[in-house]
């Protein structure tokens, strides 16, 4: 068998509708979305033998495989954290299916993070280092982010109004994904002006990412056996994740320079290496947004404008459709959903095989980005 046989390669994708109030368990959410994935690649549960989540999954493997009627398996591991760790999701299964250790892996995130637990509401208790941080008032996701957002904005001399060019252009692209839980209904900048202070002076309402009821499930096995599967396999050209000893995935104070993300750049580096390809290459970019600075800093990182240009590659037309490096082209976590930078990874995939509702014509190369874990899909 050649090596490129061995590549891990996407096959398969699902989702459930993403909503305010799904009405049914987290489970069964898993279940719906892994069913759907396994459909789209042709597949029965039988074929699974390994599954891959999050650490903070409240849906326990084995439950979520005796659901699904999956005979057993020999492959299971989490990533650690939440949206930084989407990416590196995708990096534990392609591991486990380059290496012969798992034949089919199934990727998975589900939960009810509007109608059940609000993670973007204060939290009345915190336990072990964020309770160190409760104590200075950072109790909320936009908090704690927003400290270190802000010395970006202060070294750039980047306003509100440079960050709500990039959440108008989100929610344009949600407006004609009808994936998408704004499907129909963009904004204006002087909309996003208009939104209330959420953390001032550095993020408002309409800067902050959604809380989502939903699910969603990919499957990835060989370059070999895609050939004889339903749907287009897509490469995992390359995956990796950086975590710098001085970082951390929410209260990142203490990085030698807060208005870059270091490891990012570093972990970008690695990808253009084991890739083969570079930042000119990329046709479309899915890059993680629970708040709008992190496209500015991530768009910077991965080298595809240089420091402090972002304000004005945004302003100039560039990550729109049509331009040079359309970004987020379902509606991002603003704009279609949040659950957890997953369903970046789904776009990704459908921009490879041609099937986006928002679809970059020839789209060859997307770079799919949770700036700690990072992957460069492409065609098989």
């Amino acid at each position: 068998m050649r090596a490129s046989d061995q590549q891990a390669t996407i096959v398969g994708i699902g989702q459930t509708e993403f909503s305010k109030n799904s009405g049914r368990s987290e489970l069964t959410l898993a279940a719906e979305a892994s069913l759907a994935a396994l459909t789209d690649a042709g597949l029965g549960v039988e074929a699974i033998d390994g599954m891959v989540t999050f650490s903070w999954d409240s849906n326990d493997e084995l439950e979520l495989m005796r659901c699904l009627g999956i005979p057993s398996l020999r492959w299971t591991a989490r990533a650690p954290f939440g949206g930084a760790a989407a990416c590196a999701t995708v990096q534990l299964a392609a591991a486990a299916v380059s290496t012969g250790m798992a034949n089919a892996v199934l990727v998975y995130r589900a939960f009810n993070e509007r109608s059940g637990s609000r993670y973007g509401q204060p939290l009345a208790v915190q336990t072990g280092e964020s309770a160190h941080y409760h104590r200075y008032g950072l109790d909320t996701p936009a908090k704690a982010y927003a400290l270190w957002f802000q010395r970006y904005l202060h070294t750039y001399g980047v306003t509100s109004e440079d960050l709500g060019r990039y959440s108008v252009i989100a929610r344009q692209h949600a407006a004609t994904n009808p994936r998408a839980w704004f499907y129909q209904r963009p904004i204006t900048l002087a909309d996003h002006q208009r939104s209330r202070w959420i953390v001032e002076p550095v993020l408002r309402l309409l800067d902050c990412c959604q809380e989502s009821d939903g699910g969603v499930a990919l499957v990835i096995t060989t370059a070999a056996r895609a050939r004889d599967l339903a749907q287009p396999g897509v490469r995992i050209l390359a995956a990796s994740q950086r975590h710098p000893t001085e970082g951390h995935f929410m209260y990142d104070y203490y990085r030698e320079d807060l208005a870059e993300l270091a490891g990012t750049r570093q972990l970008s580096a690695e990808l253009w290496q084991t890739s083969g390809v570079g930042p000119q290459d990329i046709d479309a970019a899915m890059i993680y947004e629970n708040f709008s600075p992190i496209v500015f800093l991530g768009l910077e990182a991965h080298g595809f404008c240089g420091r402090g240009e972002a304000r004005d590659f945004i302003r100039d037309g560039h990550i729109a459709l049509g331009g040079r490096l359309p970004v987020n082209t379902h509606g991002g976590l603003l704009g279609e959903g949040y659950i957890h930078g997953v369903n970046n990874i789904l776009e990704g995939v459908r921009q490879v095989r041609g099937t986006a509702a928002n679809q970059v014509p020839g789209a060859a190369h997307v770079l799919v980005s949770a700036l700690y874990s990072a992957i460069v899909l492409g065609k098989v």
